[in-house]
């Protein structure tokens, strides 16, 4: 595919926000029809009921996998030079952020990508949640809680490149990467056809999934056509969101690129699902104790991404579909920080052992 005439016409920033434009509505509709939701995953995970959200975000998670190692196997990308991969990177951060950014995500009822989802059907906790949450992570990429980013980030550091990469350590290379990948894959199946068989969860999980390595893909393929150095990257939202913040409230603004269309897109995306499947629907507070929780929340996760080097996609998926060391840490310290901290705040409201079946799924629904 020969992009040269766009980017001598348009500029590579420009094409690369209009790449991050289109694959952001693409992975807002999906992740709005598929009701994909890292943190629903794990409580259903750590309830012991394996249903429609892990199946959900497992499809999402091995497409990922899938779809990025195949291209890479068809030299159709390379993510060698993905910061992920090539920079140095912190195993404290990574461990430390993610078990920060699990514990955000239970109590702001959704992740950074379900904030910004839930925000275009209408939901104004998400929409504040993620406000405060854009905040936080700008504050700890440059502002005043950056000295302790720094530190926490330096305890435990791993250099880039083979010791970063785990397929590089476990000697198992693509090949074995899309096998990894088609086994999660296999998983998924298997938890679908047990818990539901509606065609959004399906298509939507394998959709959002492949949106993630759509993010790799474009931005590959017109940085190798470019005269102008083009960072391969995949979707993440807690560098996006902080751009898009200082964009608002400095100048001069960041320049134009992926990031720039990406959080428009997911937006727009969501809304369009949502209004196509009637789930538009104004929500707000019901009470001061539960407006604390998520803005103590919001705060967890803005650290705690820039902590791990990215969200539950940006490190969780994006991250994980390349086999870095420090996201796949990150990924199961989201999970850990999320089952300790339903164990802690929502103990109580358990409900009892009879019940737990038939309260579980509502629970876990619940935005």
């Amino acid at each position: 595919m020969d992009l040269t005439p766009l980017i001598e016409r348009y500029g590579t920033g420009h094409l690369l926000a209009v790449a991050g434009l289109g694959i952001g509505l693409l992975f807002g509709f999906f992740a709005q029809r598929s009701r994909f939701c890292l943190r629903a995953a794990t409580l259903e995970f750590w309830h012991g009921r394996f249903g429609e959200k892990l199946a959900v975000w497992l499809l999402a998670f091995s497409s990922a996998v899938v779809a990025v190692q195949a291209l890479i196997l068809l030299h159709a990308l390379d993510v060698s030079t993905a910061r992920q991969l090539a920079t140095r990177g912190s195993l404290s951060g990574a461990i430390v952020g993610g078990l920060m950014f699990g514990a955000g995500m239970v109590m702001t009822r959704g992740c950074a990508s379900r904030l910004l989802v839930l925000s275009a059907n209408g939901n104004l906790r998400a929409l504040l949640s993620g406000l405060i949450f854009a905040v936080t992570a700008q504050a700890a990429l440059g502002g005043v809680l950056a000295p302790l980013r720094h530190e926490i980030s330096g305890w435990w550091t791993v250099e880039g490149g083979a010791a970063r990469d785990l397929l590089a350590l476990t000697h198992l290379g693509h090949a074995g990467g899309l096998a990894v990948g088609l086994v999660w894959f296999a998983a998924a199946l298997y938890f679908a056809l047990r818990s539901d068989r509606s065609l959004w969860k399906w298509v939507g999980g394998m959709g959002t999934g492949l949106a993630v390595a759509a993010g790799w893909w474009a931005t590959h393929l017109i940085g190798s056509q470019s005269f102008d150095t083009v960072q391969v990257q995949g979707l993440t939202f807690s560098g996006p969101s902080a751009e898009w913040l200082m964009r608002v409230l400095a100048s001069p603004a960041p320049p134009i690129g992926f990031d720039f269309g990406l959080l428009p897109g997911v937006f727009a995306g969501s809304l369009l699902g949502a209004l196509l499947g009637r789930d538009f629907k104004l929500e707000g507070f019901k009470d001061g104790y539960s407006m604390r929780r998520y803005i103590a929340g919001a705060m967890l996760m803005g650290f705690g991404s820039m902590l791990a080097g990215g969200c539950a996609v940006g490190a969780g998926m994006t991250g994980g579909a390349i086999f870095a060391l420090t996201a796949w840490l990150a990924l199961l310290g989201m999970w850990a920080g999320a089952g300790l901290t339903d164990r802690l705040l929502d103990a109580d409201a358990q409900p009892a052992p009879a019940q737990r079946v038939a309260q579980t799924a509502a629970t876990i629904q619940a935005p």
